[in-house]
């Protein structure tokens, strides 16, 4: 048992010379769906700052944030020397090509930038923002499967997925990220914003280490950047760039405790 499920389209639907692919969609989808779970997060403790205002205030800021990091992250990280060659295609979003790290490091500056100005706590802020972000992880995913990029390795597995131009069947690398990334992260996360006990700063730290730890594991069977290979013949980019995720994480949980019992 194997899929041999492509081409499948990667344009939703064209009216005349307007095109909307799939890729837009599941941007649009991740923010706005990311955006309402924000204002819901915000709104069960409406006397705290951020609140339901601020939330929705950060809306345009979050999505410059991952437009642009992403963009750059992904110009920098991979593929450098030909963007310096066509600077032009760099502005081509609509093709695909965006670096979830950089957009982490986009959303990351915007937070600091929109906390610093409306005097809001930086670290309740992104919690919120962290808590919600694996809902715009899985349409990701989903639209790289529909384009057919970013895809695993050979696999003899039943659930292998035979994508253009490869002679071999693959890993569907996307799903899992998908999976992983995305719904298990978010469980994960849903349950930690449920519960009283969880200290400002936890989901922050728990996302950046779900992030990196479930990116780092899928890395060993999704296939290495072609432009890039292996760094040093045996480590990805993308393990390269979530290894100081986790310990970003860890480091999140380890201070924000610190600094919540020191109140105590």
């Amino acid at each position: 048992m194997s899929f041999d499920i492509f081409p499948i389209d990667p344009v939703a639907f064209a009216i005349g010379p307007v095109v909307i692919r799939w890729y837009a969609l599941a941007y649009l989808a991740g923010f706005l769906l990311g955006w309402k779970y924000c204002m819901r997060l915000a709104a069960r403790t409406p006397d705290m700052r951020p609140n339901a205002t601020d939330i929705d205030n950060f809306l345009t800021w979050a999505v410059i944030g991952v437009i642009l990091g992403g963009r750059i992250g992904y110009v920098l990280f991979y593929q450098l020397d030909y963007y310096m060659s066509e600077p032009i295609e760099a502005l081509k979003i609509w093709r695909g090509g965006m670096s979830f790290h950089g957009g982490v490091l986009g959303v990351m500056f915007a937070m600091i930038g929109f906390a610093k100005l409306h005097k809001i706590p930086l670290l309740r802020l992104s919690d919120i923002v962290s808590a919600a972000a694996p809902i715009g992880l899985f349409f990701g995913r989903i639209a790289n499967f529909i384009n057919a990029e970013l895809y695993g390795k050979a696999t003899t597995l039943p659930w292998g997925v035979k994508f253009p131009n490869t002679s071999e069947l693959r890993h569907p690398s996307q799903l899992y990220e998908a999976l992983l990334e995305g719904l298990a992260l978010f469980i994960i996360l849903y349950i930690l914003a449920r519960s009283p006990k969880t200290k400002t700063g936890t989901i922050t730290g728990v996302f950046l280490i779900g992030y990196g730890t479930f990116r780092a594991l899928i890395e060993f069977v999704r296939e290495p950047d072609i432009q890039i290979g292996l760094v040093g013949g045996f480590i990805s980019m993308g393990q390269v760039l979530s290894l100081p995720m986790i310990v970003a994480g860890l480091a999140i949980i380890i201070i924000s405790a610190r600094i919540t019992n020191a109140k105590k």
